[in-house]
């Protein structure tokens, strides 16, 4: 018998893809100890260790062809028993169903359409060229991480996530009405989860206090259309100030941020749909920016205070879940209502601060350049 043990995991690879199956014992005995350790740390138990590694010694037997590196074998094995380990530990937590219980699975019409999608994904990953079909096999068919994809391809980490991101763009073509029917599902799921108030900005105010007018509390107010309810936001100050100029119709020489963020959304395609104030945590309001773009709708996470102003720049509507605006907790402070600075005067400062500047620039420009001695 030839000594294996003398040889590397290459050699071992080469001769066990030759057919010589004592090569491959002599890899799998090599390794089988680090994979019952990575089993045991994952289960908890020794009760599945022993089936983790005689399935994934399975595997790795029949894929042994498509081991992009012989010599990260052992990386490449142990990827395949922590997967394996994954789905055990998954249907272990899960238990056996009890047969009093009806079968929640899908049904004939839900599995023809599962197995047609499932179908198209394969022809769609088919056409794909070698490294982004490697990449997405050993990441998502494998469930390997993208180190351990990287050690079985021979890459770098940074190769294997830049070799799924243009693998996606491939796919996204090819499998754009199976996406299209997500999103509906999803978009369903998401109007039956919440109810959504269309809300306008009836104010911008703020409050007296110190000399410095940016030390002062600013207040955003909305309040849903066809009702009285009403949603008060504290914002800053810079903020506050775009909005109300906005809202007073203030015509800047140039676009500024706000206007330039919607004009990008312009130039790129896309068209700004909605903004939501989604949730209020620990006295914080959360919200969001839809997005229609040429690759479909697309949520952004944003401050309320940014989103607004995107918002009525862009002449989209706000809404606001209804149970925010039936919290109890945000128009229990109605001290705004008494605050004597309101969207014109923010307009009108706003206005004159930038004529003082403009008069500053001009009057530094006209004045003598300094006389060499």
């Amino acid at each position: 018998m030839a000594d294996f043990g003398s040889l590397g995991d290459a050699e071992l690879v080469a001769a066990a893809r030759a057919g010589n199956m004592e090569a491959f014992a002599c890899l799998a005995d090599r390794h089988r100890g680090m994979v019952a350790a990575l089993a045991r740390r994952l289960l908890g138990t020794d009760d599945l260790v022993a089936d983790v590694a005689q399935e994934a010694t399975v595997a790795a037997l029949v894929s042994l062809g498509r081991l992009r590196s012989p010599g990260q074998f052992g990386a490449w094995y142990a990827g395949i028993a922590l997967n394996v380990a994954r789905r055990l530990l998954r249907e272990v937590s899960a238990g056996p169903l009890p047969e009093e219980y009806p079968d929640a699975g899908p049904g004939p019409a839900e599995q023809a359409e599962a197995a047609e999608v499932a179908r198209r994904v394969r022809e769609a990953v088919a056409t794909l060229a070698p490294g982004q079909r490697a990449a997405v096999l050993a990441f998502y068919w494998q469930g390997l991480t993208h180190a351990e994809s990287a050690l079985e391809l021979g890459i770098t980490v940074g190769a294997v996530k830049a070799r799924l991101h243009q693998a996606r763009g491939a796919l996204v073509p090819q499998l754009v009405s199976c996406i299209e029917h997500e999103k509906e599902v999803s978009a369903m799921a998401a109007v039956a989860d919440s109810a959504w108030v269309e809300a306008e900005v009836i104010e911008v105010c703020r409050s007296d206090g110190p000399d410095d007018p940016l030390l002062r509390s600013h207040i955003v107010v909305l309040q849903e259309r066809n009702g009285t309810r009403r949603l008060p936001m504290y914002i800053g100050s810079a903020e506050a100030i775009a909005l109300a100029c906005s809202l007073d119709a203030v015509e800047m020489p140039r676009p500024m941020t706000y206007q330039l963020a919607a004009n990008l959304l312009t130039a790129a395609g896309s068209r700004l749909t909605e903004v939501r104030i989604t949730r209020l945590v620990e006295g914080i309001f959360y919200a969001v920016v839809v997005v229609e773009a040429p690759g479909g709708t697309v949520e952004v996470d944003a401050r309320p205070s940014d989103a607004v102003n995107l918002a009525v720049v862009a002449g989209a509507p706000v809404r606001v879940d209804d149970a925010v605006l039936s919290n109890p907790d945000v128009d229990r402070h109605p001290e705004w209502e008494q605050y004597p600075v309101r969207v014109p005067d923010l307009a009108a400062e706003e206005r004159q601060r930038r004529a003082d500047l403009l008069a500053r620039l001009a009057q530094e420009h006209e004045r003598p350049a300094p006389r060499e001695p």
